[in-house]
């Protein structure tokens, strides 16, 4: 039986349900040979006691984060791999991210107590952490709006969109994205592979050969339940672009009860092309 790496899931630390050593000992569960899990725009699962913990249920654990960037009005979703966890750019970069969301969140929440809509700063990061489980990375506007439902300042989720917070509504805050070329470089900084994270959420052929055009070193051919035509599509676009291929789950844990860890994965043949 090939040996099996999942490197694509999120823990507390992100957007996910279950701690990061919850992750590695469900890894081992599952007979993974290796995990890399990927928090959206923040390395703070990589510490030494995860290292430690790993290294006892003998799983390799490859450093990874998915980070968010935009290309021409699309969201594209770039996983980073092998990187020096201590790397000061990346660090610094990453940092940065996470104060630019935090003074968006502040700036929407500041336009919509003009609108007698009370939501603190502070409110709204407990609300994330202790209801919803999300940590500080992965908060935005759709929490916002759960808690603007949860008050009962609107009668439904997307009012609280359509009425205040969607793009050009009245309490909007335009968010800062980078392009892919700058996030690709801070991860080349920390000796890391940049791989295009679920090309199928794109759609479009050429939108995707375009971004792969930017400096991509991989792309996720293999993801979560995707059709084998699908996977087929993917694979025939990281030959012609000679990209690595990289693969996973994309698991949440209770938030996406549909997918499970190890649902996909790359094998040790194209997880050594990944790492050498």
């Amino acid at each position: 039986m090939d040996e099996r790496y999942d490197l694509h899931c999120h823990s507390t630390f992100s957007d996910g349900t279950m701690t990061s050593s919850e992750l590695l000992h469900l890894a081992k569960e599952k007979n993974l040979n290796g995990l890399s899990i990927t928090d959206h725009d923040t390395i703070m699962a990589y510490d030494e006691n995860l290292l430690k913990l790993a290294k006892d249920l003998n799983l390799l654990l490859i450093p990874g984060v998915e980070i968010s960037s935009e290309y021409k009005n699309n969201n594209v979703h770039i996983l980073g791999y092998n990187f020096d966890i201590k790397s000061k750019p990346l660090k610094a970069f990453l940092e940065k991210v996470l104060i630019q969301r935090d003074e968006r969140n502040d700036e929407i929440l500041k336009k919509l107590r003009e609108k007698n809509i009370n939501i603190t700063f502070d409110e709204l990061y407990k609300y994330a952490k202790e209801k919803k489980k999300i940590s500080r990375s992965c908060v935005g506007r759709v929490h916002i709006a759960m808690l603007m439902l949860e008050k009962k300042y609107v009668d439904n989720f997307q009012q609280a969109f359509d009425l205040y917070i969607k793009d050009g509504a009245e309490c909007y805050v335009q968010g800062f994205k980078n392009s892919p070329k700058e996030i690709i470089d801070i991860l080349h900084k920390a000796g890391a592979k940049a791989s295009l994270a679920h090309p199928y959420f794109l759609k479009k052929r050429k939108l995707i050969e375009g971004i792969l055009d930017q400096g991509f070193d991989a792309i996720e051919v293999y993801y979560a339940r995707l059709l084998l035509k699908d996977e087929k599509r993917y694979l025939e676009m990281a030959k012609k672009k000679n990209l690595l291929i990289t693969g996973g789950s994309d698991y949440h844990g209770s938030i996406k009860p549909y997918l499970s860890l190890g649902s996909s994965w790359i094998n040790e043949i194209e997880l050594n092309k990944l790492l050498s």
